[in-house]
């Protein structure tokens, strides 16, 4: 009966999500698949964390769409999430939801589950309100580097206070739906390793994540294989299957690992 219940409310999100625009067809669909297992394996402690994700990101994603008009060009995909951004952003996070109900005595799958949301959701954040940084950001490898907004692995003041607040967002849920014996501690694990993912993140934006170029517009982007433009992106650096959406699955695997290692 529980999972029946977290497919109809994973429907009813996924619909409304789709409706307002945040999720074309194939990202409503993957969406409906990974709320039927958070919502109706896990519960609703686990599925307020994931909405708290989806809800947040969002709309700061609406939010603040004017100050990021010019931007669109570097970025892979626009604001509405497809399967592939989905499963990258909520895919690992899924996962330790069916490892808690494998091992329901264990709170590896609630760290895990928690860490993996606070590192995207920290990313997102950092994405979404690092264009209110007054100053261009700097490259995440070479800080004395000034990069253009937007830029894969670019960080700015404003950027990493934001991921620092989307991380310890997750982490007060985290902390405090969970029946646990040290709030504090959990707090500050998830909130510092989420903050980790997302500086991680960052680190393979700036070095290993595939990247483009537009001859036409003279940009580097993350686009492929046509630019904003209409011109044909040329490959320049970085591993071409490490696209954005696994830079992001990457971004939670680190942070779980971080959670992992803290909790010890």
């Amino acid at each position: 009966m529980q999972i029946l219940i977290g497919f109809i409310l994973a429907i009813i999100v996924s619909y409304l999500a789709y409706r307002a625009h945040s999720l074309n067809k194939s990202g409503a669909l993957a969406a409906t698949l990974v709320g039927t297992i958070v919502f109706g394996v896990g519960g609703w402690q686990w599925a307020v964390l994931l909405l708290t994700f989806f809800i947040t990101s969002s709309g700061l994603s609406r939010l603040f769409k004017k100050r990021k008009q010019g931007l669109d060009e570097k970025f892979s995909k626009g604001h509405e999430r497809d399967a592939g951004q989905v499963f990258g952003n909520g895919g690992l996070a899924t996962a330790f939801v069916l490892v808690h109900a494998l091992y329901p005595e264990s709170r590896i799958g609630w760290v895990g589950f928690a860490a993996a949301l606070a590192a995207v959701n920290a990313d997102t954040w950092a994405t979404e309100l690092g264009v209110l940084n007054p100053r261009p950001p700097r490259l995440i490898t070479k800080p004395y580097q000034v990069v253009e907004k937007g830029t894969s692995g670019g960080i700015s003041l404003t950027g990493t206070l934001a991921s620092l607040a989307g991380s310890a967002l997750i982490g007060l849920l985290a902390a405090s739906f969970y029946p646990t014996a040290a709030p504090v501690s959990t707090f500050l694990i998830i909130t510092l390793a989420g903050l980790a993912g997302s500086l991680f993140d960052s680190f393979l934006g700036a070095t290993v994540q595939a990247m483009y170029y537009c001859p036409t517009d003279n940009k580097e982007t993350e686009k492929h294989p046509i630019h904003t433009c209409g011109t044909e992106t040329v490959h320049i650096r970085g591993w071409k299957l490490l696209n954005n959406d696994w830079v992001n699955f990457a971004c939670g695997a680190f942070s779980v690992v971080i959670a992992f290692l803290l909790k010890r």
